[in-house]
Order: structure tokens, then C-alpha cells, then sequence
């Protein structure tokens, strides 16, 4: 299975990282709700060692909810109580030196061994009372920061399509396939890599009843109509988050 997926590069911008990757896991059910922002609002909240990425002229926030499984690292059987739990992601685009990846405002998970350990990998999670079920072919999802902040998402989405692979050319292929990415910590950039077969995607139905998991964002930033996509699943390997050096 994990040699399938490693002989499986063609759509990759950059090659597999050196070494052999550290984890993986599995992600399930996932909603891409895109954003399209004023890239000079969002360039004051990337680090100055990025440029944030667009595509023509027009910048991007996406927010993911989905439900992590068969979590574990390398050669190694899943991690008792931490092999599966709900996950909500907000990202950015950017690039870095030429290298276009993403960049996570924030992560929330709802299993808190999860959040602890992912935060001393750098990453910016957050600790969420998370609800995921399924009805018929409807997913729905809820999520509520825990403490001071009230970072929020509760919303429900069903795919509407056969599963396709978007052209290499389109928005769609740009906003999906990224395979690094940036965090930024104690004046330090870090930069991870993962790497999973090329995304097949649905068209979706989605109501989104309420997003609020960007409030250091002024009002009405959203400058357009979002954008909806659905992934059944995807086996995710990743490499340790090693230092940038300058």
C-alpha cells in the first residue's frame, strides 16, 4: 500500500522529501469550503519569510473539516486512544523560495493528547468539543473552541457527483494539490511534507449554518461566493517538521 502511494509522484511540483517518512494516517469525508480574500488583508497575517500564493490575482482561505483514522507512526501499530478523532483546518496559500504550499492559521482536533503533541511539533491546533455524524448521504459537523477563543463551524454537506480528478490547469487543481507546508514559532519557520495519491473530488451540496473560525479577520473579508469540494478518503504519510534554515 505505502509503495503504491510513494511510486505515485506525477502530481507532485516538488519531489518526495529525503528519508523515510515518520506517520501516517487516514483521512475521511472531507469538505473544502474555499475563500477567496484580499491578499492585502491576509499578507499581514503570514510570516515575512513567505509570499502569499494566488491565483489569478485573487487569495485564498481554506477551511476543512473531516475525521482523522488509523493514525500511527512508522512500522508501528495505531496509537491506543489517539488513532482516531475529528479534525477542522484553516489554511492560506503561500510560497516559500519559489516552493508553494500552505500555510495552517489554525488546526482543532478534539482529542487533546493529539493537540498537545501536534503543538510541540509547531503546529498550531487547538483543542474543540467536535461532533461529526451522518445521515442518509448528509454529513454533519460541529465544532466549538475551547476556551477563551469562540472559534466556531456547524454545517452539514453531501457529495452530488461521480468522483472526478480536476485539470491541471484549473483552480481547483491549485487550491488542492499541496504537499508542504509552513508553520511559524518563536521567530522560527518550519516547514513539514506529506504526500498522498492526487485528489478525486465531488461536487457538493453544503449549508453552512455557522463560520466563525477566523475572528482576527475583519468583517466581510470574503470577497466572493465560496467554493465546495468533497474527498471520500486519502492514506496521508508524513515527514518529521524540520527548521528552515536562512
Amino acid at each position: 500500500m505505502y509503495k503504491d502511494i510513494l511510486q505515485k509522484t506525477e502530481h507532485r511540483d516538488d519531489p518526495l522529501p529525503d528519508g523515510p517518512w515518520l506517520a501516517t494516517q487516514r483521512w475521511n469525508h472531507l469538505l473544502f469550503m474555499h475563500l477567496p480574500v484580499p491578499k492585502d488583508i491576509i499578507n499581514k497575517y503570514i510570516p515575512m519569510e513567505l509570499v502569499l500564493d494566488t491565483y489569478d490575482g485573487s487569495a485564498w482561505i481554506t477551511i476543512i473539516p473531516f475525521k482523522v483514522n488509523n493514525m500511527r507512526p512508522r512500522k508501528m501499530p495505531p496509537i491506543p486512544f489517539l488513532h482516531s478523532y475529528l479534525e477542522l483546518n484553516v489554511r492560506t496559500y503561500v510560497k516559500q523560495k519559489g516552493v508553494k504550499g500552505i500555510y495552517f492559521f489554525s488546526l482543532d482536533a478534539n482529542k487533546l493528547l493529539a493537540v498537545l503533541g501536534a503543538r510541540v511539533a509547531t503546529l498550531p491546533y487547538f483543542y474543540a468539543n467536535m461532533k461529526m455524524k451522518k445521515k442518509k448521504d448528509i454529513f454533519y459537523f460541529d465544532s466549538t473552541r475551547k476556551g477563551k477563543s469562540n472559534a466556531s463551524f456547524k454545517g452539514s454537506y453531501r457529495p452530488t457527483s461521480e468522483a472526478y480528478y480536476p485539470e491541471k490547469s484549473s483552480l481547483n487543481y491549485w487550491l488542492l494539490e499541496r504537499y508542504i507546508l509552513w508553520t511559524y514559532r518563536n521567530n522560527f519557520l518550519f516547514r513539514g511534507d506529506i504526500h498522498h495519491k492526487r485528489w478525486k473530488i465531488c461536487d457538493v451540496e453544503a449549508n453552512i449554518e455557522t463560520e466563525d473560525m477566523m475572528p482576527f479577520l475583519p468583517d466581510d473579508t470574503v470577497i466572493g461566493n465560496p467554493i465546495f469540494h468533497y474527498a471520500y478518503s486519502r492514506r496521508v504519510l508524513f515527514w518529521p517538521i524540520k527548521k528552515v534554515d536562512e
